[in-house]
């Protein structure tokens, strides 16, 4: 079992910036790569970013690229979604999970077996 809780969400203006943090314990944290998803209410949960075990590979939906990075810690357990130029669409429950797989299947959510129990973005206009 891997444990994930997830801190720093909040309310924001738009244009201001949020940085989410994702803190694992349990098994090896460096033999999962990590992805944050996010549910905007009324709307299914969706792919942010994701990570490779090591860190050297990114990956985002393309409406966040540019403005939101993922970046990871193993020394720390702990994985970072660094949200800048937040817009109001970008409101939602933010949730990070682990998976032992890459590629594409790291945009879909049945690849991931541990889930964090969300944090709450909220962008005002």
């Amino acid at each position: 079992q891997v444990q994930l809780v997830e801190s720093g969400g909040g309310l924001v203006q738009a244009g201001d910036s949020l940085r989410l943090s994702c803190a694992a314990s349990g098994r090896t944290f460096s033999n999962y790569a990590m992805g944050w998803f996010r549910q905007a209410p009324g709307k299914e949960r969706g792919f942010v970013a994701a990570i490779t075990r090591s860190g050297s590979i990114t990956s985002y939906v393309d409406s966040v690229k540019g403005r939101f990075t993922i970046s990871r810690d193993n020394a720390k357990n702990t994985v970072y979604l660094q949200m800048n130029s937040l817009k109001p669409a970008d409101t939602a429950v933010y949730y990070c999970a682990a998976t032992t797989h890459w590629g594409s299947a790291v945009r879909t959510e049945r690849s991931y077996d541990f889930w964090g129990q969300g944090t709450q973005v909220t962008v005002s206009s």
